[in-house]
């Protein structure tokens, strides 16, 4: 595993492009993330802080910033889409083979790659969590804390689910912007379908099936935290009661379609004459 992910290190760090997208797809969240918890001065009148509104107390804070910083991911997405379309367009998939890399290695050295900077960029978003939650929170208890920590672990699973998609876009069209369209089109094709399946049943019958869609699976592991935030400050209001939590089936899903992506990014390799 590690003489595969090395491979694929080498290759990346060597591009100039790669390097520039990995570097903003982990600076830029981080940035906008520790922005928002200084303060901001509005035309001198006035200041806004987050942190004094409560948004980066314990365990809340776990919800908001995975929520947040996932949707950079489209950052390290051109990468892995890259990965294909370079191998392609440089030939270097065919001098691995030659070399004797087999077709199965070369896609595990992709999504060992995909795994590995996924937890990197969950690493860095615990720290910084935990560093500006320990700054703002007004809660200190250990078990308070780490309570909900869980959101950590579906931010890495929904990192590696949807960048297992865009490898398997990058083996069918074997060009990064391509790809990128089709994960476009995929994205219009879920809400056609969505619609037509309301049109002839129920919205609730509509919204469980849509929730087994490969992208709405994905976005669904963490749920908007708005009205989270609201509850938080109106606790006896109904209308903010909704169910936040992480949920094991919710996980299942998307690791099905993570097994899937792969396999199938695997299958359209071993059958392409190179």
């Amino acid at each position: 595993m590690l003489r595969l992910l090395n491979l694929e290190l080498q290759k990346l760090l060597l591009n100039k492009t790669s390097k520039v997208l990995i570097f903003i797809s982990f600076v830029l969240p981080l940035c906008i993330i520790l922005l928002s918890s200084f303060k901001i001065p509005f035309f001198g009148y006035f200041t806004i802080e987050l942190g004094e509104w409560g948004v980066f107390n314990f365990p809340l804070i776990w919800h908001l910033v995975t929520y947040f910083a996932a949707h950079f991911k489209l950052f390290f997405a051109i990468v892995v889409v890259s990965m294909i379309g370079n191998e392609y367009s440089n030939k270097t998939i065919k001098q691995n083979l030659i070399d004797g890399l087999s077709k199965k290695e070369f896609i595990l050295s992709k999504f060992y790659t995909i795994v590995f900077f996924s937890f990197v960029s969950t690493i860095i978003i615990f720290i910084l969590s935990l560093c500006i939650g320990l700054y703002y929170s007004s809660y200190n208890e250990f078990g308070i804390i780490f309570r909900e920590t869980e959101f950590l672990f579906a931010y890495f699973i929904k990192l590696i689910g949807f960048f297992s998609l865009c490898l398997l876009l990058g083996m069918l069209v074997k060009r990064s912007a391509f790809a990128l369209a089709f994960l476009f089109i995929l994205f219009l094709l879920e809400w056609i379908l969505y619609g037509i399946l309301w049109k002839i049943s129920t919205e609730e019958i509509a919204t469980k099936i849509q929730n087994f869609f490969p992208l709405k699976s994905i976005y669904k592991l963490i749920d908007v935290p708005f009205l989270r935030i609201a509850a938080s400050k109106a606790p006896d209001n109904k209308e903010f009661i909704h169910d936040y939590a992480v949920h094991w089936y919710e996980i299942t899903i998307v690791l099905a379609w993570t097994v899937l992506f792969i396999f199938l990014s695997y299958r359209l390799l071993k059958k392409r004459d190179l």
